[in-house]
């Protein structure tokens, strides 16, 4: 494990940038940013298309270690190079981002309230190119829509379970168990969450480090015990739908989260600005984000 890398993610001013959209909202990410289906014939030429637009971001002057902490890839883009560089090694040594990987392969259909990850049958052998490809981290999703407790429980146990190996390969892992924003029990899912986490938590090694990704939080500062746990490297805030100004809003309200917003952060690029136009709409939204993880 990268000792600098680890301090940033610790103790840095800014926030984790999701640049991580896969295979099933690849499409809808690309027909936002002003791409049509149209554009591109197969799968390989949409990944093409979208690691173009990635690249534009990550090469632009406004994505830059004073405000961006570390950046989550999608695999496909992990095997892709900016310039001559691989992406995770063109975030740290051009621009001193750390480099996180997804490795969920999405998600399964509803049972008790929740949507399970889908089985990783390759999960090993993706730790093991990570690692080749000097990833830090890693972030698995996995969605929470009702205050269902034997549900909320097998979506904690899955995801520390697959923390565990995460953890072997000397990774830190991302644990992301998203509650929908519109549950109609939100409240009463995050109060489960919490304590079904902290169960979990009990349960690893001293040395074992993990990080969380939530929603942020019905009841105010709900996740701050967890800031606490020397195994708990930092606390992020998904954006989960809301708008950017209302995600911000919130999230300023959450002392010591910080953001990892990917809908919210791209919102506003098109791939019909010029680069001063696109610079500037990243710009804004880069600092309005960096502002609202500073409290």
């Amino acid at each position: 494990m990268n000792k600098k890398q680890l301090e940033i993610m610790r103790s840095g001013k800014g926030f984790i940038a999701a640049l991580d959209q896969s295979g099933g909202s690849t499409p809808k990410a690309l027909l936002a940013y002003g791409v049509p289906d149209t554009a591109y014939k197969s799968e390989e030429e949409m990944f093409e298309k979208v690691h173009e637009m990635r690249t534009r971001i990550i090469k632009s002057d406004a994505f830059n270690s004073n405000r961006i902490l570390g950046t989550i890839l999608f695999e496909n883009t992990m095997e892709r190079k900016i310039d001559a560089s691989y992406t995770a090694d063109y975030l740290w040594e051009e621009k001193g981002i750390v480099p996180f990987l997804k490795i969920d392969k999405g998600l399964c259909d509803l049972i008790s309230g929740v949507q399970l990850m889908k089985p990783m049958p390759e999960l090993a052998s993706l730790l093991q190119r990570a690692k080749e490809r000097k990833i830090f981290g890693t972030k698995m999703r996995s969605v929470i829509k009702e205050a269902s407790e034997s549900g909320i429980k097998l979506i904690v146990e899955q995801q520390f379970a697959v923390a565990k190996k995460v953890i072997s390969y000397g990774l830190v892992p991302i644990i992301e168990p998203e509650v929908d924003i519109n549950s109609p029990t939100k409240k009463e899912a995050e109060a489960i969450l919490l304590k079904y986490i902290f169960e979990e938590l009990e349960k690893l090694g001293p040395n074992d480090l993990v990080m969380f990704k939530l929603t942020l939080p019905t009841v105010l500062n709900l996740y701050a015990p967890l800031m606490n746990d020397p195994r708990v490297v930092r606390v992020v805030a998904l954006s989960g739908g809301y708008s950017l100004s209302h995600a911000n809003d919130l999230l300023m309200l959450n002392k010591g989260m910080i953001a990892s917003f990917s809908r919210a952060l791209v919102a506003d690029l098109r791939v019909t600005q010029s680069d001063k136009e696109f610079d500037k709409t990243l710009a804004k939204a880069v600092d309005s984000i960096y502002e609202a993880s500073l409290t």
